[in-house]
């Protein structure tokens, strides 16, 4: 594929498709992993346990070693993991050894005090154990001939996959021959002064293995300090790791957990049996919502169980798969952008996501850019066009300085030491040209949206001509221009270039295009006809690339053998500029990025958030991950009186749940009779397609010429293209909800991928959020929406997913969580609203406690806060963050989620629909301008009538208690701590109606006054839920009548 000259168009008519020029993608060649229990020191099978499970020595990484060879490493050697260098613990059934003395958890009195006993019962094996490095040999009485991978000091001339040097990823069968697998030390059955003890003991067995050690590099002690064997060791070891959270900062909080909800229940029995009879309608509405209140939080609690940090090892990953003198083996990746009006999503927002993509940190014939416009413009087209070109001296400007971010707009603006790190003479020169290139490059693009701002009566005409393909904006055929590729396409210091590509999709009027959703699998389509990078990055055109490295990052954990393969994406937090610095309404949203998602990385992986996220083309395909060996799992210990037996395991099986190809990742005779197994006919009619789903390790059929495949491209973006296929409910994006990333990762998951969560100390990347309080309810509104609409569907989380039985029961309940939060609101309105008919009826939810009781309500809003303090103490979320959330919670939770609920019934019973306009992210000239902008909507209403009606019973609560004298008092306070605990969440939304001038508009008051009014006057005539008595009060005549 290669740069065209012009555009190509066409729609499910064959007919209409124009083919352009261009060469075949160069394709990686397949690396398959090969797996096996066999020891990795000395090539003996790894054995069991003294109970019968499979022998692990390293509970850290698994590094599989077999019994002799860790014994003799804990009795002999460095004691430590040849992989992750952690010091062996000891197992049951060995020896003690010298540092074995904190380790007290094992039960094991037969081998405690047999030191000595051990160490002479294998004496004869002392000299014969390879010690040190992981590394493969061959025994003895190997034939000369037999190939074996060498491992040269001083040289590197093999890629290093994690698991064993490698001389030629093609050829794997030739690598492996069967002498790999022999012993090189001394079979364990000779005693010493046996015959064979004493051949052995002659030199002869030594001089063997003095010569396997000088092949493998791995004799005399120079070799500790070659650079060439550290590096190869450092390859070796692990792309990431998991960081838990210090026990002194996650148990307290565990424990904590656990009393809350012991006070709650507590709490809640007391409630339940002592009702108010005088106001029972109260009391009741009080208990109904304080058990749901209670069952959201313990959804929402129980998942951030398992919190856990993680770190990537960058180095590691450029010493394994980017070797200097061989071919760069890192994966391609695909990265998407999206993007649909140009006016509320500027060119400019969009050119300067694309720029910092272009000059990522990563090889340039590995990225691919693929921009979507969803609207057909001839505005984001023509924008594109101009962004290809300055990417030509923008792109080695960022790369020979190694300037971040990498998006011009950000860079220019940023208020930091740009010189700082900086040694190149010629920088600020450089620099300086640069940006005024950038400059003439904005000048450029705003001349483009003055013109566009007018549309002409016949409509857009392009350069050569020709009519704008998408002047019918809803019906239009396909586009495809691919502005920049690996053919000729070079920088101004004659660099490859990635391509970019622009993409449109056919829209006509009789087909649903299910929106961002089906954009999205679109993009799949034609990435995977055109380039076929096994990972893909999609990316609001409002997000950049702020850490040049952050493909690097997830590569450590998508590429690492031991974890990659069952991964299915990994997600990134969202990050933004732009937002006032006491964060009025949460945008930055650091509770969810930074509590929640932390403690969903613990359990089966954080859920997809839409943007900012790797995933694996597999995954998105509806494959399941691979099956791998599992160690033997016990139903019960043999110890315990209960008699238990071990679960039988079940068989390794290469097909998935529907009875189709679940891993490809076999050898060649499996994977041919895979490929007669799977359904084609799932992802189309597209044989280019069905084919690249097979090519495990990406890239285009080599029989394909570049004229077919755009040809093949228009086809897959067609708008029949998905009638009679899997796309959008088993393949791609899954559509039914308009938040369909929730619904895509939740099908991941229950299929039994796992995710994960990568917080690089730099954020990957940023973009902007809405700061406005009525774009802010709007944006809320869509979320919950969409988790209405998940709930109301045949894919709830409450009951989907049970027959598999791949979703862990914690990640179940975040699943849960995120789909009936919406239905909070109704509780909470109700709950808001009880502290001011308490404050007008003169009535209370709760009747006099005692001592005792009030014990119970101490401990709940003590536990409240220090659960709190705690949540912040391990994640690092400051109280002021952790406040403004709570605040926001109330504030959508009596706006945008009531609405969102009504939306959804509606949308279910009436069959009403509901079309949401795209969050506007223009820029704005002064500095949180929009803040201050007030835009009317009906979102606004309910928590204005609240507020209102608050008000309004603390002044009659007041007057009522000046009237009473002091035997009032001492209820009131209950009444307005309640009514001011309702005030104070809603602040920040009284100080948005305000604006900068203080002043509300009319509209909101008239509105918000006459529905309080209305409301306080009915209810002081009617009093619904106060208890109607007749006659004479005998406690103040004092008459029993």
């Amino acid at each position: 594929m290669e740069a065209s000259t012009g555009l190509v168009a066409g729609s499910h008519n064959p007919n209409e498709v124009v083919i352009i020029l261009g060469h075949e993608e160069p394709k990686p060649s397949n690396l398959k992993n090969l797996d096996g229990q066999v020891c990795e020191i000395c090539g003996d099978e790894v054995g069991l346990t003294v109970d019968g499970d499979l022998f692990v020595a390293c509970h850290e990484c698994g590094f599989p070693v077999c019994r002799p060879c860790y014994e003799y490493e804990r009795r002999e050697g460095t004691q430590l993991c040849p992989q992750c260098k952690t010091r062996y613990r000891r197992l049951k059934g060995s020896p003690r050894v010298e540092g074995d003395e904190d380790e007290e958890d094992i039960d094991d009195i037969e081998h405690e005090f047999n030191i000595e006993g051990e160490q002479n019962k294998h004496k004869h094996l002392a000299e014969a154990m390879l010690h040190g490095k992981m590394s493969y040999g061959r025994g003895p009485h190997d034939d000369g001939n037999a190939q074996c991978p060498p491992v040269e000091a001083g040289v590197r001339s093999q890629p290093v996959n994690g698991e064993f040097p490698i001389s030629s990823y093609g050829q794997r069968e030739q690598m492996m021959p069967p002498s790999l697998h022999k012993r090189v030390h001394p079979d364990p059955i000779s005693e010493h002064g046996s015959e064979g003890w004493e051949e052995k003991n002659e030199g002869g067995w030594k001089k063997r293995m003095d010569d396997w050690k000088l092949q493998q590099g791995n004799l005399g002690p120079d070799d500790i300090n070659d650079p060439d064997m550290a590096a190869i060791d450092e390859a070796r070891q692990p792309l990431s790791r998991k960081v838990p959270i210090a026990p002194s900062k996650i148990n307290p909080y565990r424990m904590l957990i656990v009393v809350r909800l012991v006070v709650m229940a507590f709490l809640l029995q007391y409630r339940i049996l002592n009702p108010v009879h005088d106001a029972i309608g109260l009391w009741l509405t009080s208990i109904i919502c304080e058990i749901w209140f209670t069952l959201s939080w313990i959804l929402d609690q129980f998942p951030k169980w398992f919190p856990i940090d993680r770190e990537t090892h960058l180095d590691r990953l450029s010493l394994r798969y980017e070797r200097e003198g061989e071919p760069n083996m890192l994966s391609p990746v695909d990265i998407f952008v999206t993007t649909v009006d140009p006016m509320k999503e500027p060119p400019l927002v969009t050119a300067n996501t694309a720029l910092s993509i272009l000059a990522m940190d990563y090889p340039v014939d590995k990225i691919s850019c693929y921009v979507h416009d969803d609207g057909a413009s001839m505005l984001t087209f023509e924008s594109l066009s101009e962004t290809a070109e300055f990417a030509r001296k923008w792109v080695p400007f960022c790369k020979k300085f190694s300037i971040e971010p990498r998006a011009p707009e950000m860079y220019f603006t940023l208020k930091i030491d740009y010189l700082q790190d900086k040694v190149q003479p010629t920088f600020v020169k450089e620099r300086r040209a640069m940006k005024r290139e950038y400059e003439e490059f904005k000048v450029r693009i705003n001349a483009l949206v003055a013109k566009a701002s007018t549309v002409p009566p016949e409509g857009w005409i392009m350069q050569d001509g020709t009519p704008w393909p998408g002047n019918n904006t809803k019906d239009r055929p396909g586009m495809i221009q691919v502005f920049l590729g690996h053919s000729g396409d070079l920088d101004a210091e004659g660099n490859e270039l990635p391509h970019l590509v622009y993409v449109s999709r056919e829209r006509r009027p009789a087909f649903q295009h299910h929106q961002k959703a089906g954009a999205m699998n679109a993009l799949v389509r034609v990435s995977g006809v055109l380039t076929n990078a096994p990972f893909m990055l999609n990316l609001d055109c409002d997000h950049y690339v702020n850490n040049s490295k952050a493909v690097r990052e997830a590569m450590c954990f998508l590429m690492d053998p031991k974890i990659g393969t069952k991964v299915c994406f990994v997600q990134f937090p969202q990050r933004f500029d732009g937002i006032d610095r006491h964060d009025r309404y949460a945008n930055k949203n650091t509770v969810f990025f930074d509590i929640n998602m932390k403690g969903l990385d613990g359990i089966q992986g954080p859920v997809y958030v839409g943007t900012g996220c790797i995933f694996r083309r597999k995954a998105l395909y509806g494959y399941e991950p691979p099956k791998g060996r599992k160690r033997p799992k016990m139903g019960s210990c043999d110890c315990c009186p209960c008699f238990g037996h071990r679960k039988k395991i079940p068989k390794y099986s290469k097909h998935g749940a529907n009875g189709e190809a679940a891993n490809l990742q076999g050898t060649d005779d499996d994977k041919e009779l895979l490929k007669s197994q799977i359904n084609f006919e799932k992802f189309g009619q597209s044989a280019i397609l069905a084919t690249s789903t097979l090519m495990d390790q990406g890239g285009v059929p080599p029989s394909s010429s570049p004229a077919t495949l755009l040809k093949e491209a228009i086809h897959v973006i067609s708008c029949g293209y998905e009638d009679k296929t899997e796309w959008g409910t088993e393949l791609g994006w899954i559509y039914g909800s308009i938040t369909e990333d929730i619904l895509t990762g939740f099908k991941m998951h229950c299929r039994g991928w796992r995710s994960i969560y990568c917080m690089p100390k730099r954020p990957a990347f940023k973009g902007s959020a809405p700061i406005n309080l009525s774009d802010r309810l709007s944006q809320v509104l869509r979320w919950a929406h969409g988790s209405v609409e998940i709930f109301l569907s045949h894919h709830c989380p409450v009951w989907y997913g049970y027959k598999a039985g791949k979703l862990r029961w914690l990640q179940r309940f975040a699943y849960v969580h995120t789909t009936i939060y919406p239905f909070t609101s109704l509780p909470l309105i109700a709950y808001c609203t009880l502290p001011a008919i308490c404050l007008l009826t003169d009535k209370f939810i709760m009747p006099p406690i005692s001592t005792f009781a009030s014990l119970f309500f101490i401990g709940l809003f003590i536990s409240m806060f220090a659960t709190s303090i705690l949540e912040s103490r391990w994640s690092g979320v400051g109280i002021e963050e952790w406040w403004r959330n709570e605040q926001f919670s109330i504030i959508g939770g009596v706006s945008a989620h009531l609405f969102a609920v009504v939306l959804g019934l509606l949308k279910i019973l009436a069959k009403v629909d509901t079309d949401f306009t795209v969050t506007s992210k223009a820029a704005h000239d002064e500095e949180f301008g929009d803040l201050y902008t007030f835009k009317w909507t009906t979102l606004l209403i309910p928590p204005t009538t609240i507020l209102i009606i608050n008000l309004v019973g603390i002044v009659a609560g007041i007057t009522d208690a000046i009237n009473n004298g002091n035997q009032a008092i001492g209820l009131l306070l209950g009444k307005l701590f309640f009514s001011f605990w309702v005030i104070a969440h809603l602040y920040p939304f009284l100080k948005g109606l305000m604006g900068r001038q203080n002043r509300t508009p009319t509209i909101v008051v008239i509105w918000s006054i006459l529905l309080a009014s209305i409301f306080s006057l009915l209810w002081v005539k009617i009093d619904p839920f106060v208890l109607k008595t007749g006659g004479p009060n005998t406690k103040q005549c004092g008459n029993n009548c």
